[in-house]
């Protein structure tokens, strides 16, 4: 069960997993020795899945973002693992999901330019066969973010 100290350790986390125990400590009223406890509790429960670092697109070259819808005629086990395999062989498919309503799939991708979104798609229908896909430039960032609400914890 999360108390509201490590709901705090949480959105600080989250924020600057780089942050040092003991200013975090400082910041949550904790010794950093009680600090480190719960951190470690936190990471062993599985509520810190994992500390990363985030990247700035544009110095890394790309700085495009293409989400590709996808429809496929094929919802069997064997097709969705190797659908799995195809956009993890990918590194400019960042993220993937399984939807519901009229597409089947949503792929946001990363890209030095739009002209670079033809290279990907070829990629992925060489691996696996698709029913169609159509695909949409963000033409504005207007919210982005790691964070996730931590009130919901358990």
């Amino acid at each position: 069960m999360l108390d509201d100290r490590d709901r705090r350790i949480l959105e600080y986390l989250q924020t600057d997993a780089g942050i040092s125990v003991t200013e975090l400590a400082e910041r949550v009223a904790l010794s950093v020795s009680a600090c480190s406890r719960r951190i470690q509790r936190l990471e062993e429960s599985g509520h810190i899945a994992r500390r990363i670092v985030v990247l700035d697109r544009e110095k890394m070259g790309v700085p495009t973002t293409v989400f590709a819808l996808i429809k496929t005629a094929h919802h069997a086990d064997e097709w969705i693992e190797a659908f799995r395999r195809a956009i993890s062989s990918i590194p400019e498919i960042v993220e993937a999901h399984r939807l519901t309503g009229n597409h089947d799939y949503i792929l946001k991708i990363v890209l030095p330019r739009v002209e670079h979104y033809d290279v990907i798609y070829k990629q992925i229908v060489r691996k696996i066969e698709l029913f169609d896909v159509s695909a949409s430039i963000s033409m504005e960032l207007l919210k982005s973010g790691t964070s996730i609400p931590v009130a919901y914890a358990d």
